[in-house]
């Protein structure tokens, strides 16, 4: 038996072969093709975690950003309101302490305009005349010169005269000196005035004083701290008393 192969045969083998290459080409192709798809496919899955974490990164950045500029604003606006609610609290405060002293200031001086009224019921009483001699005693003793004049309401003359005499007895008595007091006619007191007189000395350069209306001034001055005490009680945050 023959072993060579027929023209047959040998015609179709390179047909065979061909297609055999054909197959072999197409199954490498489509091996190389799975895995260019597989490295895209991994290739993009990378990208896409990679764009995931820089998207979480830059939300989170700007979350922060965003939280912290909150935080500020509101802090801004907490120390806004903590001053506009201090600034209304003072103010409240402020109007209400003034409203405070100034009724306290009408009652004080509603008690002393009480206190001007009742001065013209000494100058008519029966004690007015020893009234007039202290008041020229106390400004005697303070002047200590042998010659002075009064000045008191040409109504209060009579009773001055009577007074003026007292005054230069016991002024002697007790200081062992003489001492001649006149009436100053031509500088009488006002006729609408409380009562009191003044006392001038012998060059006219030094004028005492002691009428009612200047007595009261002064006592307001110098009793007003005390009054107000009295009235109101201690002022806790006053340092100094007068």
């Amino acid at each position: 038996m023959s072993q060579g192969m027929s023209d047959d045969q040998v015609g179709a083998a390179p047909g065979r072969w061909i297609v055999q290459a054909t197959v072999g080409v197409a199954s490498e192709l489509k091996k190389m093709t799975a895995f260019i798809r597989q490295e895209a496919l991994e290739k993009a899955r990378e990208i896409q975690i990679k764009a995931d974490e820089e998207f979480a990164i830059e939300k989170s950045k700007l979350v922060r950003q965003e939280t912290a500029s909150i935080d500020t604003q509101y802090e801004k606006k907490f120390k806004q309101a903590g001053m506009s609610q201090q600034i209304t609290r003072s103010t409240v405060q402020n109007k209400s302490r003034l409203r405070l002293l100034g009724a306290r200031q009408e009652l004080l001086d509603e008690l002393f305009d009480k206190s001007r009224q009742k001065l013209n019921d000494y100058s008519s009483g029966d004690k007015y005349q020893e009234i007039l001699k202290n008041l020229m005693l106390e400004g005697l003793y303070a002047l200590n010169e042998p010659k002075v004049s009064v000045r008191a309401r040409q109504a209060d003359y009579d009773v001055l005269r009577r007074a003026i005499e007292d005054a230069q007895n016991e002024y002697k008595e007790k200081s062992q000196k003489e001492v001649k007091i006149e009436i100053d006619e031509k500088n009488p007191q006002p006729e609408g005035s409380t009562g009191g007189l003044s006392i001038v000395n012998g060059t006219n350069k030094i004028d005492i004083n002691n009428t009612f209306e200047e007595r009261l001034n002064l006592l307001q001055e110098d009793a007003l701290p005390n009054i107000r005490a009295s009235l109101f009680g201690e002022n806790p945050n006053r340092k100094f008393k007068d």
